[in-house]
């Protein structure tokens, strides 16, 4: 018996079918704290009226499926592409399908643009509820950039519909300081990305689902190592990206923070859905942007504002150039996306503050909080 899931973004919308209720479950839990994610009733055939007026998923577990789209890519003329940190083999049809297959994964995928329907088979049931739920989103994020939407690289936090943009490179703090915002009692809207556009009413900000990696040791000083760790071996299930080193050092209460060969530090993965069950924060779908933070965290130096905080540059506008782990294979984005400059222009009205933290969660929390409260009362 097919079951569906529809999720719904503003002026995007995408319905999952699937099979397997476990996979559009997935995809209900995934999205449902940010874009109104709801189980509806499938129809007798896929592609029926279910999708209308939006993009059409199938995902599902079809070991035969799987093995056509394989032998198929094979025969076809493709290329080799690394897509979600796995080698992908790549396939573009005369007639404008696009063919995909990743051997390490048991994935496999077809997509047709001229009907909007992309179709995931695989041998295993989280492999496909994962990949559905990424793309998924990239569908949603093809048709918001389609409707005038841009991408910014941000946290975002809000109070009373107001919301304060966290800005800065890998390290720089826009967790941190999301985290620590919604621990005072601010609403978070995404810890790394939101949407965005300029509209009537201001900068309309929608968030961006996706899984957030939290380390040890800012979990341990803001007090949720424990809460997490108690919930980890009851059974809680983490976000499948988790490292299992990482659940290993969970599961015995090591706090020590671990490292890759590339020096990258592993983290604690968290579902949408858990920065609430777990971390206690409460979550927002929508608001309009009125400030700018620039943090910048520097372990010895005493939490305080900063000198005047630089302007936004490319860095801090999201484009398909600066994706790495997830190119546009499918080519569901628009081939040219839309000019940033009146985005641009109205951000750079936007108060704004720089601020220098530290690795003590009460000292920083408290700078923060107060600042926040200064920039979203202009």
């Amino acid at each position: 018996m097919l079951s569906a899931t529809r999720i719904h973004a503003d002026e995007a919308t995408v319905t999952v079918v699937s099979d397997s209720k476990a996979i559009t479950d997935w995809a209900l839990r995934y999205f449902g704290s940010w874009w109104n994610a709801t189980a509806v009733n499938a129809p007798a055939e896929p592609g029926g009226s279910i999708a209308e007026g939006g993009a059409l998923l199938l995902a599902d577990v079809d070991s035969d499926r799987l093995t056509d789209i394989e032998t198929l890519v094979g025969d076809y003329e493709h290329d080799e592409v690394d897509y979600a940190n796995t080698r992908t083999l790549l396939a573009r049809h005369e007639d404008g399908a696009i063919y995909a297959s990743q051997a390490a994964e048991r994935l496999a995928y077809q997509y047709d643009p001229a009907a909007g329907r992309l179709v995931i088979v695989g041998a295993h049931a989280e492999p496909v509820a994962v990949a559905a739920s990424r793309l998924a989103r990239e569908l949603i994020r093809g048709q918001l950039l389609r409707a005038g939407f841009h991408i910014l690289h941000a946290s975002c936090v809000v109070r009373d519909g107001r919301a304060l943009l966290t800005f800065g490179p890998k390290g720089a703090g826009k967790t941190t300081s999301a985290l620590l915002l919604a621990r005072s009692g601010f609403e978070l809207l995404a810890n790394d990305r939101v949407f965005i556009r300029p509209e009537d009413e201001g900068l309309r900000i929608l968030p961006w689902p996706s899984a957030a990696a939290i380390g040890f040791g800012l979990l341990d000083s803001t007090g949720l190592y424990e809460p997490l760790r108690a919930r980890v071996l009851i059974g809680e299930q983490m976000h499948p990206t988790q490292d299992q080193r990482v659940t290993d050092a969970l599961n015995a209460g090591s706090k020590t923070p671990i490292w890759n060969a590339k020096g990258k530090e592993l983290k604690p993965q968290f579902f949408p859905d858990q920065l609430s069950s777990i971390l206690r924060m409460t979550l927002t779908t929508q608001a309009h942007a009125t400030a700018l933070l620039f943090p910048q965290v520097d372990k010895d130096a005493e939490p305080q504002a900063a000198p005047a905080p630089r302007a936004l540059g490319e860095e801090d506008f999201f484009t398909g150039k600066t994706e790495d782990r997830y190119p546009d294979i499918f080519r569901l984005a628009p081939d040219k996306a839309g000019p940033t400059t009146d985005l641009a222009d109205c951000l750079a009205l936007l108060p704004r503050r720089a601020l220098v933290l530290n690795h003590d969660s009460n000292t920083s929390a408290e700078l923060l909080a107060k600042t926040a409260e200064e920039l979203l009362s202009v």
